[in-house]
């Protein structure tokens, strides 16, 4: 397989496929984690509040580091 046609691969890499011969999408999550609709706004609102909503537990984001500046 050639670069060209090979699959993107990473941790913030989504997907949407289309199932044949009907009006559903498949959201797939960087996580493996698959989400069906006919709304792809829902969809896509599934798949970019990763990880809210993929029913797996959830990481915690370390808050940001607050830097003292000097006035």
């Amino acid at each position: 397989m050639s670069e060209r046609v090979a699959m993107l691969r990473g941790e913030n890499v989504v997907r949407i496929h289309w199932k044949l011969g009907t009006d559903v999408l498949v959201g797939v999550c960087h996580c493996g984690a698959e989400h069906e609709s006919e709304d792809p706004v829902e969809l896509w609102d599934w798949l970019l509040a990763h990880p809210v909503g993929h029913g797996g537990p959830s990481v915690p984001v370390a808050p940001p580091e607050r830097v003292a500046v000097a006035v």
